[in-house]
């Protein structure tokens, strides 16, 4: 159900914009109309789970609330500042529950084009820095765990760039400017090829993906999208092994490549967007990973407040 009292100011401040759901055509256009200081604010919820046949196990959640604000608006584009806050940890995982402490009050400042699509981020070296902080808890908790240290290194590679962490430590703000930047017609699906990075080092994986108007709400001036994304099986399978075997215990050795599991990593994500303003009312990313009868989920919702 939408969200219609939060709704009210958006509408308010988009009177004056010409509205991007055209009736005639049946298509909706997604761009960013901030105005210069706006301020919306948004609930956030990540949460991980195993599932093994039927039972669920690992379950993992954290809450937290992120306020975007408009630094800046030119004709060029938005400078953004996503501000978290009010971190709650449900896990039984005390690692877990330790980095989420880091994450206090971190900001994010980001850079858009005119359309809403994402440049840049701005103060990447602070968010490095907040990552250097996580690393050195991990190094602690992980000390004397075999290859523990070639592990941490692993996963702080992964934050060591401006291009890495654009890749990596920005899945909140992906999700939320998905769609932005392009035009889409009702029931007509869109296919396409792109690259994301391959995290274990080596080449990026190759993804299909499909994207879809599914609905439109003309009266409220909401458009609802959905996308699909697939990486290449084969392609993950040899990367994950490859790693494995890098970090794989002394005296443990690998199964032969042959008798691997192929691994399927898959991705649906839902919005629904304001499309006169560009603000997300409500956004749901699934991603699941599967080998061998198990699946590991990751699902991440956005909500205006």
């Amino acid at each position: 159900m939408y969200k219609l009292f939060t709704l009210t100011g958006i509408l308010c401040m988009s009177l004056n914009m010409y509205g991007q759901i055209n009736p005639a055509d049946s298509t909706a256009q997604i761009i960013g109309y901030w105005q210069n200081k706006e301020k919306q604010s948004y609930d956030f919820t990540h949460e991980k789970y195993k599932v093994i046949n039927t039972d669920t196990s690992a379950r993992e959640m954290i809450r937290y609330q992120v306020d975007i604000t408009i630094t800046d608006s030119t004709e060029k584009g938005y400078t953004v500042e996503w501000a978290y806050k009010n971190y709650k940890i449900q896990s039984d995982n005390q690692l877990v529950k330790k980095i989420g402490a880091l994450a206090q009050d971190i900001t994010v400042i980001l850079k858009t084009n005119e359309m809403g699509t994402i440049q840049e981020v701005v103060n990447w070296k602070e968010v490095r820095e907040y990552m250097q902080k996580t690393g050195k808890l991990l190094e602690k908790e992980l000390k004397g765990f075999p290859n523990g240290q070639q592990i941490i290194t692993q996963v702080m590679n992964m934050y060591m760039s401006k291009e890495s962490i654009e890749a990596n430590a920005i899945k909140d703000a992906q999700q939320f400017y998905t769609f932005h930047g392009a035009k889409y017609t009702l029931g007509e699906k869109l296919t396409g090829k792109m690259q994301l990075m391959n995290n274990f080092g080596g080449k990026p994986f190759d993804t299909e993906l499909t994207v879809s108007l599914d609905e439109i709400d003309q009266e409220n001036d909401i458009a609802l999208i959905r996308m699909y994304q697939q990486v290449d099986s084969q392609q993950l399978t040899d990367a994950t092994y490859a790693y494995l075997k890098t970090v794989a215990p002394a005296g443990k050795p690998m199964p032969a490549k042959d008798k691997f599991p192929l691994l399927t990593n898959e991705t649906w994500t839902t919005s629904q967007i304001h499309a006169g303003s560009g603000w997300i009312i409500y956004s749901l990313e699934t991603k699941e990973t599967k080998a061998e009868g198990v699946i590991n989920v990751e699902e991440r919702t956005i909500e205006l407040k």
